[in-house]
């Protein structure tokens, strides 16, 4: 038996171990191989959730902004709040409606907020400072489970609409007033007569008897001041503005102020007149116009005994204040103004709070104004002054644009113009 030789046993030694490593390197390079393929997909899936993730967040993104875009455009304040009843979100209109920054209600408790605004408010829908008024509600914010995760609150500006109801509610009470005073003053002009050809009848036999004939005299100075108070009421009722027609805008009210100037003189007033150049010419019944913007001008002399600024304007109506083409008149003062309370009675018949008047200016006013089938409305704050602003149609025709300046007048300077004072039938107290 031959022994093999070392060499012969080294080399087969040698040649498994190369075998082996053979084999070792195969694996390992079909692992790699494996372990590329496998990272080529996982890349691939990687870039794919990747362009999946910036798609989802440029959707989210757009839908973000899209929601603000829609929030901020809402005329309805906004006010979004977590689970934990503290605001996150709020919109510009909350801001408008609220006078409050969106900074200053971030982080502050929704509850807080909405007792702030309630507060001192005893009715509803609710008057703010600023003379808007404002509707809430509020809805609580669920998820798909029921579970609250938040609470929505909702401002709504009802201001027009609250306009609307008290011009129709003052509509219907002067109508119904209306009707009872004028029944009424036509069952005391005629007894009136009466006393007044007897009082003329007794002038006439106690024409030897000075003392007894004054007395006769006040009887008469009596009977002619009630009748003038008649006469402003059938003109409250029954107001006759049929001679309308085109009136050049600036002549008219520097008319206006003409007549107004004894008024004026006595105080330091300054007054403006200011008409657009859109607005030359006015379709109105010339002299019943005289008469309310007369009225309405020595109000706003009377609300400032001090002194301040009388405006009188005339422009086009912004949109959305008529249905149809509208000018605005407006009569500004900086006088005391008129309390909230009373801004919605102060075109009501007898109602006045001036020691001396009968109460009827302001309600042949407004039914002259209505005659023209226009409005007017009193926009008031206490303390900085008032503004009654009528808007009128514009007439049957469009009228011709000619430039018209604005001027700026003092109480002093209107006393160089030509005074020509009030009567009567031109004012009413």
């Amino acid at each position: 038996m031959t022994t093999p030789s070392p060499d012969t046993s080294n080399n087969e030694l040698l040649t498994r171990a190369f075998h082996d490593f053979d084999q070792a390197a195969t694996v390992l390079q079909q692992s790699y191989d494996t372990l590329t393929t496998r990272l080529q997909q996982m890349d691939l899936e990687l870039a794919q959730t990747n362009a999946s993730l910036r798609e989802h967040l440029r959707e989210t993104e757009e839908m973000r902004a899209h929601v603000t875009a829609v929030l901020e455009s809402l005329d309805t304040g906004v006010i979004v709040a977590d689970s934990q009843d503290v605001v996150v979100r709020c919109n510009h209109a909350t801001e408008r409606l609220l006078g409050v920054s969106q900074t200053q209600l971030k982080g502050r408790r929704a509850t807080d907020v909405l007792e702030e605004i309630r507060k001192d408010h005893g009715e509803y829908p609710l008057v703010l400072p600023t003379g808007m008024t404002i509707a809430l509600s509020q809805n609580d914010l669920t998820d798909e489970l029921g579970r609250l995760i938040g609470k929505l609150v909702l401002i709504h500006d009802v201001t027009q609409i609250r306009q609307l109801e008290d011009r129709l509610q003052r509509r219907n009470r002067l109508e119904a007033m209306g009707q009872m005073v004028g029944n009424i003053a036509h069952e005391i002009r005629n007894p009136l007569g009466s006393v007044e050809l007897f009082a003329s009848m007794l002038r006439k036999d106690l024409r030897d008897q000075p003392q007894l004939r004054t007395y006769v005299e006040h009887i008469s100075v009596a009977v002619q001041a009630m009748d003038r108070v008649l006469s402003n009421l059938l003109v409250y009722t029954r107001p006759d503005c049929s001679k309308v027609a085109w009136q050049k805008t600036e002549p008219l009210l520097r008319e206006v102020l003409t007549l107004a100037s004894h008024a004026m003189s006595p105080a330091a007033i300054v007054v403006r007149c200011e008409v657009d150049p859109q607005v030359p010419q006015m379709w109105c019944d010339g002299g019943k116009m005289k008469q309310v913007l007369l009225n309405l001008v020595l109000n706003a002399v009377q609300a400032m005994p001090e002194g301040g600024t009388l405006t009188l304007s005339a422009r086009p109506a912004p949109a959305g204040a008529s249905d149809s083409p509208a000018i605005q008149v407006t009569v500004s003062d900086t006088g005391n103004g008129i309390p909230q309370e009373l801004q919605s009675r102060v075109f009501d018949p007898f109602f006045t709070t001036k020691d001396e008047g009968t109460g009827l200016g302001l309600a042949i006013v407004h039914a002259l104004v209505d005659a023209h089938h226009g409005r007017i409305d009193v926009e008031s704050r206490p303390g900085q002054g008032t503004s009654f602003v009528m808007t009128l149609p514009w007439g049957p025709a469009k009228p011709s644009h000619v430039p018209v300046r604005t001027a700026a007048l003092t109480g002093r300077s209107v006393k160089s113009l030509r005074v020509v004072r009030a009567t009567e039938e031109e004012t009413y107290e």
